[in-house]
């Protein structure tokens, strides 16, 4: 066998078209931010590089604003659907920035021959979701592309919030010594999705986290000063996230493996597809940095609310390695966490 055979296959990144790995929340889309869009709209708020963008609206608060769009396949998934999902994981980009959500705006790219019946069941869904986070849709487009070029419905939203004055959440404001949090067990809406299209049975069944967090997100913007920042690590999970806020802060995020809350189900299908659950998508699960003095009233508060019962802290912010995530394994070694790169779980969310 020739040395060739044992190579392992690296992603190309300098490439001259879109590939499904450009939208899997890796260093692609990474790349694709900074080498096309920050370079033809670079807005400051565009540049810090939120799920959401904050900018001034009165004398009490501040407008959040975020957009977002939703190609998940299957539509139906155990614990929702691309209706509840469209306005939850939309209301959570504007929760982690401590905004409390007030509207949004929906529209439809529906597929020539789509049910009608299933548009009555999306639509239903949307409504209720919105109803659960007391937002109201405000405005929506619809559009209809010729038969077999639509995948049969994608949704995009815009969602409005506000926040309070003087609340300042960023990657700018972590320090030495902060703590990481984690809401709860990482990996499920990918591997709901995942099970589903393998044909995966699990008793109990596999379901998606797909909730929202503003609730639990305001009340901890609201009642600990301690609180640095927030993020909902949906695409490339809770690998992306840590290795864009360890390259913005220039600061090491250190994580204890065994402390990363994982459900047995989900490992089982992290390990029979071969995927590493720390780069699965979530779409209910809240990460958030405090500091140390912080921790505990963070804690009380994230475990009274059910998103996030099982809260924990999974490591701590330092200076070892600057701009570098490192993981303490199960066996007491250390292991570099890298930042998610080619395609990773396509059309989850």
């Amino acid at each position: 066998m020739s040395l060739g055979d044992w190579s392992c296959p690296i992603p190309k990144v300098d490439l001259p078209t879109i590939t499904m790995s450009h939208g899997a929340g890796g260093g692609l889309s990474a790349k694709l931010f900074d080498e096309v869009f920050s370079k033809h709209y670079p807005s400051k708020e565009l540049l810090d590089r939120n799920d959401s963008a904050v900018i001034d609206w009165d004398s009490r608060y501040r407008l959040a604003i975020s957009t977002d769009a939703f190609v998940v396949e299957p539509r139906k998934f155990p614990g929702g659907d691309i209706g509840s999902l469209s306005v939850y994981g939309t209301i959570n980009d504007l929760a982690v920035q401590g905004a409390e959500p007030i509207a949004l705006t929906i529209a439809w790219v529906l597929e020539e021959g789509f049910p009608l019946s299933e548009l009555h069941e999306l639509a239903s869904s949307v409504g209720k979701a919105a109803a659960d986070c007391s937002v109201r849709v405000l405005a929506g487009d619809t559009k209809v592309v010729q038969r077999g070029r639509g995948h049969g419905c994608y949704i995009t939203t815009t969602g409005l919030g506000r926040v309070p004055k003087g609340l300042e959440l960023g990657s700018s404001r972590i320090c030495l010594g902060d703590c990481i949090l984690l809401s709860g067990p990482i990996g499920e809406h990918g591997m709901a999705i995942m099970s589903q299209r393998s044909g995966l049975d699990f008793d109990p069944v596999l379901k998606s986290d797909c909730a929202p967090l503003h609730r639990m997100a305001m009340s901890l913007a609201s009642q600990v000063s301690g609180l640095k920042l927030m993020r909902d690590p949906t695409r490339g999970g809770i690998s992306a996230v840590l290795n864009e806020l360890a390259a913005s802060s220039q600061k090491c995020f250190e994580i204890q493996e065994a402390s990363v809350p994982i459900r047995s189900q989900v490992k089982s299908a992290c390990e029979l597809l071969g995927i590493d659950p720390w780069v699965v998508a979530n779409e209910g699960k809240l990460l958030a940095i405090v500091s140390c003095d912080g921790v505990q009233a963070a804690l009380d508060i994230m475990r009274k609310h059910p998103e996030g019962s099982q809260a924990c802290q999974i490591g701590q912010v330092t200076g070892r390695y600057p701009r570098s995530v490192i993981a303490e394994t199960l066996y007491g070694t250390k292991r570099i966490v890298a930042m998610p790169s080619g395609e990773l779980l396509p059309r989850i969310c």
